[in-house]
């Protein structure tokens, strides 16, 4: 029972993550928009997604349902090994099947519902690519607007599959920049770890503190399946828990938001 109820939530946990599970949303086409100035191949890309969505918890919920998941696992997996030596103890049985139940339920709220304008996600992304695209020199930067991020990061891995030679290229990732909080360069290996080192003396200037992190778990964003192929590729974002409460439901509107650092962070990526 226990491996095979953790093969299912495996895959089910992959279905929903590659977008192969559609979340009760009918399936739809999407595109990527891709622009280039000049016949020469970009060395660096802009990338923002432009797809938004709407679920029955925001981000932050959604990250405490992993964290909550995680945990279930854990304690039926310590129930799994006690039932060898014998009866279970009931605090173990309660513990395990308590924080089960808790996940499905939490899980449960992940299923699409409402509409999101999805103001800082990511229409704040889409604004520093454009502020990119009209700082950009003659050549050498390309803007690359994904879809279906928001389901599964189809429009970046498509990208990354269709395009040949991407360790060549650089990819910086716009995803989520509020008006407050730290600004943060994700990455995940070594190859955007330099990249983030590279990139993080030009955001120094907007005046906003920076910390470079890896990519926490239970958040999705479109430079991982690009650093998958052996592209140097970073997320930048600026967000607090707060930001992370509004994002995937109707709260993630314009009304109070400040655009200034998204158009300060293209401007300087752009630059660069």
């Amino acid at each position: 029972m226990w491996t095979g109820g953790l093969a299912a939530t495996a895959i089910l946990a992959a279905g929903v993550g590659l977008g192969w599970v559609p979340l009760g949303e009918a399936i739809r086409e999407d595109a990527n928009l891709i622009a280039t100035r000049g016949d020469a191949r970009p060395r660096r890309w802009i990338v923002a997604h432009l797809d938004s969505k709407a679920q029955g918890h925001s981000m932050a919920g959604r990250l405490v349902a992993v964290w909550i998941t995680g945990l279930a696992i854990a304690a039926i997996s310590v129930m799994a090994a006690l039932r060898f030596n014998g009866p279970i103890a009931p605090v173990w049985l309660g513990l395990g099947g308590g924080t089960a139940l808790l996940a499905g339920f939490l899980a449960r709220k992940g299923r699409l519902r409402g509409r999101s304008l999805g103001a800082r996600d990511n229409g704040t992304g889409v604004v520093a690519a454009l502020a990119a695209a009209e700082a950009a020199p003659a050549s050498g930067l390309g803007i690359l607007i994904t879809g279906a991020e928001e389901f599964g990061l189809v429009g970046a891995r498509i990208f990354a599959r269709l395009t040949p030679d991407l360790q060549e290229t650089e990819f910086v990732n716009v995803d989520t920049v509020d008006q407050e909080g730290r600004l943060y360069l994700v990455s995940h290996d070594a190859r955007g770890e330099r990249l983030a080192r590279s990139i993080e003396p030009a955001l120094a200037p907007i005046g906003v503190p920076l910390k470079r992190r890896r990519l926490p778990l239970g958040i999705f964003v479109d430079s991982a399946p690009l650093a998958q192929a052996r592209a140097p590729s970073i997320t930048v974002g600026r967000l607090t828990w707060n930001t992370l409460r509004r994002i995937h439901t109707a709260a993630d509107t314009p009304d109070d938001l400040s655009l200034d650092t998204a158009v300060q962070v293209g401007r300087a990526i752009a630059q660069l």
